[in-house]
């Protein structure tokens, strides 16, 4: 009976069965993306690190430390890595690079490509440069032409094209720029300021316990301000990544899906309604309620499950499609494969949820009495309200099993669930509320056309609600896209009316302040800060030695305190970004025999755990210092200046050894460009950071990255279309008949069709206007308690979004019934049967 009753009805249902297969396809395609995104990384993980382990620190190795390296045996190699500037003889410009000075035979594993191939082989031999294959392309580079890198000019031995920890991320800010190790010296950049990273790669034996030598060798090294990373735990960096934006994709598919079950729901309501005779009859004939019931969930069971099949099989096509927006962000290239485990998950999502949310109006057939194939009356039948609450405690359950099984936390799924149904709620309460009003304040001096699409509204079976939800979750998703894009955007850029720094000067050092000064100001620019800078380690809080700390498991304090490099600053009053929380700032410390007061930065006191009056001893370069937090402050990180944890008063650091930083503002690029260059030339040590291009590639970035999430969010707003279309479809038998009774009182094709557009064009401006509203809402919240920003709007929503999904789903609507609207009333009533 439910095959054949179901495929009469089969048609009227497959639009909702459309809106479970796009929900299902996103999921299934973003769960493989993740399983073989996670299995490469976990697969190439000695390749991405280009060795079975490393050990890394901020300074040279000591002798203790020397001794590990010696005593591991196995092939090795080491590295120093660091930012520079970089020169092109015969070419115009600098540029911001990353410099790779390379000992030994690294990498182990994986690939190091170069054009032409020898080029790789030959470098360190012939004393030679490997540079970035972009760098190259910008500058108009060749193999055999030279490259400028402190005081030492490099031959470009052949173009990078491949190398471990290369992404097109990391290389649109400071390309790459590989020269031998012994090579170092003769650039003249290892200076006071500089941050260099050296790095030790190891291959060992296969049959080596990595495990064991990490628990073993690690807490020694932690002491020696050194750190061991097995490849391991390379990998489980780079699934942390992008744990996240997995997690976030996946429940913006769950929300697709969700919107497809409020479709699935909506539309087995009016199905149930249009089957109340014949499950009468049914039962006149000596069907149970049991049966009966069975029949249509059979029907939905099988709508779910053939729409979970189709949407796995389009999820399996869209894995192919879907890392195009993202393969820019992955260090890996990813060898695709069909994982079952998401295809059947997906299919079995689409079974529970249709089955879950065809549960409430499938309830109405058990209680139709076999008495209404003698009634007119379609009268709403009553039902038991604690099987309804039971019905809607099973799907907020399976609702959070679903989510509990996509993110693998309860708690997680819990709060997601509960923010789903906040929203729901909002939107919901939002539409119900606004039609009370119109029905309590409905505009009876409006015009005919005007009044009769208001009441449609109201119409017996409308679904307006479904639909303002659809809509206003699709639009509530991309305009919160875009909000919080222009927010992050917005705060990089200049906050102030005088000009703002966007060339930064790093590691000048002390003796070379004066004369890059003199050359900034005789070309007009002006010199708007000179940061000295100062570097230094706690040695001991309170009354604890910073190693007995380290070695104490059952402290608190965060670790990386206890073994950061500080870069402090003296100065003697607070800057824009900062604001005093507690205690006194001192500006000047006049009092040499005690100790010295210092202002740490909120974070920094959290985490070392203590608060104003506490005393702390830092090693400032070989020399003791205690000092007493004398001020606490909040830091506005987000701000594009430069700010520090730790600041000194003015009288104590002067003569420590220090660098300095200084800013300045190029009003053009070509000035700005000219400038750098010159500077380069005559210091070759100084790092200069162009504000421009570092927006610029953030730009890039965010803009991928937005691509990727309008793609995710095109799923909901195309399901809430499909909804919408299928509303429409579903309800096409009330509109023939209000077309058939208006004609016959007089109305003519035009004014139907006028009813039609303003009905139309309420819900779709009704549904996206609370979209865009809730939406800012919602950014406002993230904005003040996830990025602690200021948020200003964007236009875009309101000026592009609101208007373009209000006008989408006027063309849907209108199409759709563009049958009713143009036949006359006789060809109607034939064709339809009424």
């Amino acid at each position: 009976m439910a095959w054949r009753d179901g495929r009469a009805s089969l048609k009227r249902l497959a639009l909702f069965m459309s809106a479970i297969v796009l929900g299902i396809a996103a999921l299934v395609s973003i769960q493989n993306f993740g399983k073989t995104l996670e299995e490469t990384i976990s697969g190439q993980s000695r390749e991405l690190m280009g060795s079975d382990f490393l050990i890394d620190s901020d300074h040279p190795a000591n002798e203790r430390v020397q001794g590990i390296i010696d005593s591991l045996g196995g092939e090795q190699s080491r590295e120093v890595n660091f930012v520079s500037m970089a020169l092109f003889p015969g070419k115009e410009g600098s540029k911001l690079i990353r410099v790779r000075a390379m000992d030994g035979e690294y990498p182990f594993y994986g690939v190091l490509s170069t054009r032409p191939d020898v080029a790789s082989e030959r470098y360190q031999a012939d004393g030679s440069a490997l540079v970035d294959a972009t760098l190259m392309v910008q500058f108009g580079l060749q193999p055999g032409d030279s490259i400028k890198i402190g005081d030492r000019i490099f031959p470009i031995g052949g173009s990078l094209l491949e190398a471990p920890g290369n992404t097109v991320v990391s290389t649109s800010v400071a390309p790459a720029v590989w020269i031998p190790f012994n090579t170092l010296d003769q650039t003249g950049l290892i200076q006071t300021g500089s941050r260099l990273q050296y790095n030790y790669y190891f291959k060992v034996d296969p049959s080596m316990d990595l495990e064991k030598l990490y628990t073993s060798i690690d807490p020694v090294l932690d002491d020696e301000g050194a750190d061991l990373d097995l490849h391991t735990d390379t990998s489980r960096r780079l699934g942390r990544r992008f744990e996240n934006v997995g997690r976030f994709l996946k429940l913006v598919a769950f929300i697709a899906l969700l919107l497809g079950c409020l479709g699935i729901a909506s539309s087995v309501h009016i199905y149930m309604k249009e089957k109340r005779a014949s499950i009468a009859i049914l039962k006149c004939l000596g069907a149970s309620r049991k049966q009966t019931m069975a029949i249509f969930l059979i029907q939905i069971a099988g709508i779910g499950l053939l729409g979970g099949i189709l949407g796995a099989a389009l999820g399996l096509i869209l894995q192919q499609v879907f890392p195009q927006f993202v393969q820019d962000f992955l260090p890996v290239e990813l060898a695709w494969e069909t994982h079952w485990g998401p295809v059947l998950l997906g299919v079995g999502l689409g079974v529970l949820m249709a089955v879950l949310f065809g549960l409430l109006p499938l309830l109405k057939s058990w209680f139709i009495s076999p008495l209404s194939v003698l009634r007119i009356s379609e009268g709403d039948t009553r039902g038991s309200k604690r099987l309804t609450a039971f019905v809607f405690a099973l799907i907020a359950l399976g609702i959070w099993a679903a989510a509990a099984l996509l993110l693998e936390n309860a708690t997680r799924a819990f709060w997601f669930v509960l923010g789903i149904a906040v929203t729901f709620m909002i939107l919901a309460g939002i539409a119900w509320g606004l039609m009370r009003l119109i029905r309590r304040f409905f505009p009876h001096n409006w015009g005919f056309e005007a009044r009769q699409s208001l009441l449609n509204l109201f119409r017996p079976n409308n679904q307006t609600l479904v639909l303002v939800l659809a809509i206003g979750i699709g639009t509530f998703l991309i305009s919160t896209l875009y909000f919080t894009q222009d927010m992050l955007l917005a705060r990089a850029e200049i906050e102030d009316d005088t000009p703002a720094a966007n060339l930064i000067l790093l590691d000048v050092q002390a003796e070379q302040e004066g004369e890059v000064e003199a050359m900034i100001r005789p070309r007009g620019l002006p010199v708007l800060e000179n940061i000295p800078i100062v570097t230094m380690r706690l040695d001991q809080i309170e009354d604890q030695k910073v190693e007995t700390i380290r070695k104490d498991t059952t402290s608190t304090i965060n670790g990386w305190i206890l073994n950061h490099e500080f870069r402090v600053t003296y100065r003697d009053s607070l800057i824009p970004s900062e604001q005093l929380v507690d205690g006194e700032w001192i500006s000047t410390f006049e009092d040499k025999s005690g100790p010295v007061p210092i202002s740490l930065s909120d974070n920094v006191a959290r985490d070392a755990q203590v608060w104003v009056g506490d005393t702390l001893v830092f090693n400032v370069q070989g020399v003791l210092m205690e000092t007493v937090v004398a001020s606490i402050r909040s830091v506005d990180w987000g701000r594009l200046q430069l700010n520090f944890s730790i600041v000194f008063p003015e009288g104590v650091l002067e003569d420590a050894p220090r660098f300095h930083v200084l800013t300045t503002y190029a009003e053009g690029e070509t000035e700005s460009a000219v400038f750098q260059q010159e500077l380069v030339k005559s210091f070759p040590n100084i790092s200069v950071l162009d504000v421009r291009q570092l927006l610029s590639a953030v730009g890039d970035i965010l803009e991928k990255l937005s691509w990727v999430i309008r793609f995710m969010a095109f799923f909901s707003i195309l399901t809430g279309f499909i909804v919408l279309l299928g509303a429409v479809r579903t309800s096409k038998f009330q509109r023939i008949r209000e077309s058939v009774l208006l004609r016959t009182l007089g109305a003519r094709g035009r004014q139907i069709r006028r009813i039609a557009i303003m009905e139309y064009l309420f819900l779709g401006g009704i549904g996206s206007l609370m979209g865009v509203l809730l939406s800012l809402l919602g950014t406002q919240l993230l904005a003040y308690g996830v990025f602690e920003l200021s948020f200003t709007p964007s236009w875009i929503p309101f000026l592009v979004v609101f208007p373009g999904i209000t006008l989408t789903v006027l063309t849907i609507g209108l199409l759709n019934s563009q049958g009713v609207l143009s036949s006359p009333p006789l060809e109607v009533l034939r064709k339809e049967g009424v």
